[in-house]
């Protein structure tokens, strides 16, 4: 029987949200912390821990089948590997940023100018689609140090909230992409392997749907309930339940958390009374 296995980021910003999403899928996880490979108990999945910057190219090789990794560290690796599903946590940029002292955002002043980074072929593409020419210095780590230390100009690093730039007096100008953690497979995948991947993924689909998503119930005159159905946009036609009390109804549906709150007031002004809103652990379609 084929064993699936899934690389993991063995420590940081990925690694616990990556669990996390396996857990909430049902499958079994040690914790790995002083294993490189765990099998997984409940599912034919072996579970392997790696440095994150050599997760593309164990993929690519097949060395895995598959990864949750960051899309910017596939882009920047330019691995032949296939993005199966984007997964909606770990969301960061990469961006340029300058000394907080420099007044221009201006794209144009990196021209001629010094850039350090860890993400030298992302920056190169991005440079050299805008015609900008500029001098570029690798850096593995603590890259936002490099203009105090006269090393370079402006730098080029992930940003998520900004804190890190602002410490080091620094200040975002351009977002070169936008990545989030995403599931990627090898291009090797047998048939056999590639049915327990869409197992993964069906179970997978099923929890990120839930993540924004709730149960709404809610009290309707019966007059009112055609009115108040043609305001939720719903994923199918609600469920409709009568009450004691005659002449009115609980009304039972699935909505989107933003879209409630652009439609509570007309749903109120339609009649709707007591409305309760729940978390929904899965939904499968």
């Amino acid at each position: 029987m084929s064993t699936l296995k899934i690389a993991i980021q063995k420590s940081g910003r990925l690694n616990e949200d990556s669990l996390q999403l396996l857990k909430d899928c049902g499958i079994s996880v040690n914790n790995g912390r002083d294993q490189l490979k765990v099998t997984v108990p409940n599912f034919p999945m072996e579970i392997m821990y790696l440095r994150n910057s050599d997760i593309p190219q164990y993929l690519e090789d097949g060395v895995v089948d598959i990864a949750i990794v960051g899309e910017n560290l596939l882009i920047e690796k330019d691995k032949k590997v296939e993005i199966v599903e984007q997964l909606g946590f770990s969301k960061c940029k990469v961006s340029l940023a300058v000394p907080k002292e420099v007044k221009s955002d201006e794209l144009s002043y990196f021209e001629g100018k010094k850039i350090a980074t860890s993400y030298p072929n992302t920056l190169n593409a991005f440079l050299k689609k805008n015609n900008i020419n500029s001098e570029i210095h690798v850096i593995s780590g603590s890259v936002e140090i490099a203009p105090n230390i006269g090393l370079a100009d402006g730098i080029c690093d992930i940003v998520s909230s900004g804190s890190t730039l602002f410490k080091n007096g620094l200040r975002e100008t351009q977002v070169i992409l936008r990545s989030e953690a995403v599931l990627a497979k090898s291009l090797t995948l047998s048939e056999e392997k590639q049915a327990l991947l869409d197992k993964l993924l069906f179970r997978i689909k099923a929890v990120l749907r839930s993540k924004n998503t709730k149960y709404i119930l809610m009290n309707v005159p019966n007059d009112k309930i055609n009115e108040v159905t043609n305001i939720l946009p719903v994923l199918k036609s609600p469920t409709v339940l009568p009450l004691a009390e005659e002449g009115w109804s609980s009304l039972h549906s699935v909505i989107e958390e933003n879209q409630f709150w652009e439609v509570i007031d007309e749903l109120k002004s339609a009649g709707a009374e007591g409305i309760l809103i729940v978390p929904i652990d899965k939904i499968v379609l």
